[in-house]
């Protein structure tokens, strides 16, 4: 089981980098929390799409949507930190991952580096390690370079 974060949600209703992964999961299933769902919803209206066609879509999936308890909201708060780049609704996903020992899926790049997420979008670390492999792989030299 995996927990959504609306950032994913939302690349795969678009089409974005990384779709093609959300769509692996979803067909997997797992949860999304209400928070999230609600700021999906927000995001497909706001942008004049059709929120009855997004809704019916993610619901055509294995997904449910986990109603906001208060051990999640005490935790999302928990994680807070000035500068830290994690909105509410992201505090909110990890809380939820962290309650059901799941992981959580996002497209976020502010979540680089923290345990227990998966991104759905190469970080540039990684797009570094994979354009060495491929210069590797055609026979070209590869300057090392850090990968921190």
């Amino acid at each position: 089981m995996i927990v959504f974060d609306a950032s994913a949600l939302l690349a795969y209703l678009r089409g974005e980098l990384g779709a093609d992964l959300v769509r692996e999961q979803l067909l997997d299933g797992g949860v999304v929390g209400a928070a999230n769902w609600s700021e999906v919803a927000q995001k497909v209206t706001s942008a004049g799409a059709a929120w009855d066609v997004a809704r019916a879509l993610l619901l055509s999936y294995p997904l449910d949507v986990e109603p906001v308890g208060v051990e999640d909201a005490e935790r999302a708060a928990e994680l807070w930190s000035p500068g830290s780049g994690l909105s509410l609704a992201d505090r909110m996903c990890l809380a939820l991952a962290d309650r059901m020992g799941a992981p959580a899926l996002t497209a976020d790049t502010a979540w680089v580096g923290m345990p227990g997420v998966r991104h759905i979008r190469p970080t540039e670390k990684t797009r570094r390690l994979l354009a060495s492999i491929d210069r590797l792989e055609a026979g070209e030299g590869v300057e090392h370079e850090p990968l921190e």
